[in-house]
C-alpha cells in the first residue's frame, strides 16, 4: 500500500510543478521588484508661422502669428489606483497635425501586461477606481514602456480626443488600473 502512496505523490508533484510555472510565466511575480527606467526625449519645440507659409515675412503693419509646436491639447496628474503612482500626462499635438501622449517623472509598479489607455471612464480616486476604465471606450496606445521615467506613446490618427477624457496604466492581466489621470483640455 505505502508503494501505491508514493506513486501517487509523482503525478501531484508534476501538476503542481507545472500549475506553478503556468501562473508564474502569466503573473510574473518578479516585475513587483524589478524596475524599468525609460527616458525618451520631449518632442521638439519648432515655430511656425501661422500662415503656413515659409517665405521671409512681408512686410506688413501686423505682425505675423508664430504658433509654437508642440502644442499642449490636454495635461494631467496621475493619481494611485491599485499601486502607487505618480506622473504627469501631457497630450501634445505636433507640427505635422499627429499627437503624441507624454508621461513625465512616471513612477509606478511594473506588472504582467500592463498598457497605455486613453478612456471616457471618470478618474476616481481609492479602489471605487481601480477597475471602471474597461467599461466604456477605449483605445491601447501599446505595452507601457517602463515604469519609470519620461515616454511617449503614439496617438492614432483616427482617434477622436473629444471622446477620451482620462488615461490608464491598464494590467490587462488582473483587470485592473494601476494608476490613472484625468485629461484637462488646455485651451
Amino acid at each position: 500500500m505505502n508503494f501505491l502512496k508514493g506513486k501517487a505523490l509523482v503525478p501531484v508533484a508534476l501538476l503542481a510543478v507545472v500549475l506553478l510555472t503556468v501562473a508564474a510565466y502569466f503573473f510574473q511575480p518578479w516585475k513587483l521588484f524589478i524596475d524599468t527606467e525609460v527616458q525618451e526625449a520631449a518632442p521638439t519645440v519648432t515655430a511656425v508661422p501661422s500662415d503656413n507659409s515659409t517665405a521671409l515675412p512681408r512686410e506688413t503693419e501686423e505682425p505675423l502669428e508664430v504658433i509654437q509646436y508642440p502644442l499642449v491639447l490636454s495635461q494631467g496628474v496621475l493619481v494611485s489606483h491599485e499601486h502607487q503612482t505618480s506622473g504627469e500626462v501631457t497630450i501634445l499635438q505636433l507640427e505635422d497635425g499627429s499627437r503624441v501622449l507624454r508621461l513625465e517623472n512616471l513612477d509606478t509598479s511594473d506588472g504582467p501586461r500592463v498598457e497605455v489607455w486613453l478612456t471616457d471612464a471618470p478618474v476616481l480616486d481609492g479602489q471605487e477606481g481601480w477597475r471602471v476604465f474597461d467599461d466604456g471606450k477605449y483605445t491601447s496606445l501599446g505595452a507601457m514602456k517602463g515604469n519609470q521615467g519620461n515616454q511617449n506613446y503614439e496617438i492614432p490618427l483616427d482617434l477622436n480626443l473629444s471622446d477620451v477624457s482620462s488615461i490608464s496604466l491598464w494590467c490587462v492581466t488582473f483587470s485592473v488600473s494601476f494608476g490613472a489621470a484625468e485629461l484637462i483640455p488646455t485651451a
